[in-house]
């Protein structure tokens, strides 16, 4: 019978009970939402680099804390698929074969568009957290669940900080 093991799976597997399929698709699943975080924090500090305006030291400090917060997540997202025995993304080509929230080259965009763009794209990377989550709980793997419910509560929170800070004095 021939070793249908991968070289990936014979020198970076890592023992772990949640099995072949589980390993393959929360890997999958997390290698997406690591690819889409990193596009998230490009896209913020691609804004906190070209803030301008009235607003630009609120703004301009409001972006640089949240690049940080979601730069902090990369290493939890990519090792928590390496403890399960998956493999996680290796370049810049990787992430952007992955990726699911769009660029953004603009060399100008409205102080205020930018909030509300990235207000979208973090509604958008809770939904594929979600995504996950349930894929987690199909498998049982309550570990990465949990990893991913306090990612949601912390992009949630940057959400609604986007959301307030572009808000017009209209009630939506």
């Amino acid at each position: 019978m021939a070793n249908t093991v991968s070289l990936a799976e014979r020198f970076l597997g890592t023992p772990t009970d949640l099995g072949a399929d589980a390993t393959r698709d929360i890997s999958a699943g997390l290698g997406g939402l690591l690819a889409d975080v990193f596009a998230l924090y490009l896209k913020t500090k691609n804004f906190h680099w070209h803030m301008s305006g009235p607003n630009f030291r609120d703004y301009h400090l409001l972006l640089d804390e949240q690049g940080d917060q979601i730069f902090a997540m990369t290493d939890v997202i990519a090792e928590r698929a390496r403890k399960i025995g998956g493999t996680t993304i290796r370049s810049i080509s990787d992430i952007a074969g992955r990726q699911r929230i769009l660029d953004n080259n603009e060399p100008y965009v409205d102080p205020q568009d930018m909030l509300a763009e990235l207000h979208g794209d973090t509604k958008q990377l809770v939904a594929e957290m979600r995504r996950v989550h349930e894929l987690c709980d199909s498998y049982h793997d309550v570990a990465t669940a949990s990893l991913i419910e306090v990612w949601i509560d912390e992009s949630e929170r940057r959400a609604w900080f986007l959301y307030e800070s572009c808000r017009t004095a209209v009630i939506r």
